[in-house]
């Protein structure tokens, strides 16, 4: 009976590692679609997840690869993309939206030639009212709108196959148009398909919580979506709420601004104090060449996060874990690619 007994115990605490090791695994070894190919988020190591290399703010009539050179892109751009490798960056994750300047195969080559691994996005951006969406939009379906996306996240973009790693949607503000939820209601169906997050470009936190009202309809967990710009919402019990709902807070607008970085570098201790430090992301929204300008205009580089952000961070008590955490965990957990299906229960 005592043999019995042990070897029975024995079994069951190898069942027990087996399950915590094909656990962990299961979270090492999710995936993301880089513009040279699908990579595992481990990785991904220290990681931008919102700028810009190419952007374009004109209308969507007046876009197209006849207004700029992609041998002037790739010689203006590849300096700032190779000025982070002393910063240990791994991945830069291209926030641009079609129509307004994205580039598959242009961030491609930037890629290849920095070793830098670029994630490009699929999805629309509806603010600016609506002049980068086209103009069938209004006839469309959420259904309609969400096949396309998920085709470019299938098969590729156009006839590139390059695939994109995330969806990105654009809203107006604080109360949604229609125009708004039904990007965001197409955001949840390709979710659902594809496993992609879905970064929406927000700001105030009405805006993020009318967002994951519509998630919750379509059964969609908070935890797939990035509140980006979420730094511009000025009331802290409205993050909070934002927050405990498990959604990630984007703080993308680090600058070299000393007023803006204090404001939020705050925002980071404030969430380090109700311990939601692990749903933050950090990131410039740097735009990068800008399609019309000379020469792209102003290039703003992407270092400010690692030169004194990270010193104002540490001087609020931001440990060195807590920021590798900022810099490398949270990003491979918000985008690593999984169904995240919302609990009925709640």
């Amino acid at each position: 009976m005592t043999s019995a007994f042990l070897k029975s115990a024995m079994g069951f605490l190898i069942l027990i590692l087996f399950l915590s090791v094909t656990s962990c695994q299961h979270r090492t070894d999710l995936m993301i679609n880089t513009v040279t190919g699908p990579i595992p988020v481990s990785k991904m190591g220290v990681t931008l997840p919102h700028e810009h290399l190419l952007f374009n703010t004109a209308m969507i009539d007046s876009i197209g690869m006849t207004h700029y050179s992609r041998d002037s892109v790739l010689r203006r751009m590849l300096p700032f993309l190779e000025e982070l490798k002393q910063f240990k960056v791994q991945t830069f994750i291209d926030g641009t939206p079609e129509f307004m300047g994205r580039d598959p195969e242009l961030l491609a080559e930037l890629s290849r030639k920095s070793g830098i691994n670029i994630i490009t996005t699929t999805g629309w951006y509806a603010a600016d009212k609506g002049k980068h969406l086209p103009r069938e939009v209004k006839e469309m379906s959420p259904e309609e709108i969400s096949q396309i996306w998920i085709n470019e996240i299938r098969n590729g973009i156009g006839n590139t196959g390059i695939k994109p790693g995330v969806i990105n949607i654009g809203i107006s503000g604080s109360e949604l148009t229609e125009n708004d939820k039904k990007l965001v209601a197409a955001a949840c169906l390709t979710h659902l398909e594809t496993g992609l997050s879905i970064m929406s470009f927000t700001g105030p936190a009405l805006g993020a919580l009318a967002q994951l009202a519509i998630l919750k309809k379509y059964g969609v967990a908070t935890s797939a979506f990035i509140w980006m710009h979420a730094m511009e919402e000025q009331s802290k019990n409205r993050v909070l709420m934002v927050a405990e709902r498990g959604a990630w807070i984007a703080l993308d607008g680090i600058q070299p601004d000393m007023n803006a970085s204090v404001r939020i570098s705050g925002m980071v201790k404030y969430l380090q104090v109700i311990r939601r430090l692990d749903h933050v992301l950090l990131s410039h929204d740097a735009t990068g060449y800008m399609i019309g300008l000379p020469n792209g205009g102003v290039i703003r580089p992407y270092t400010e996060l690692f030169d004194s952000f990270k010193l104002l961070m540490m001087s609020e008590g931001i440990t060195p874990q807590e920021i590798d955490m900022l810099m490398v965990k949270n990003p491979a957990e918000a985008f690593g690619v999984r169904v995240r299906k919302a609990d009925p229960a709640k």
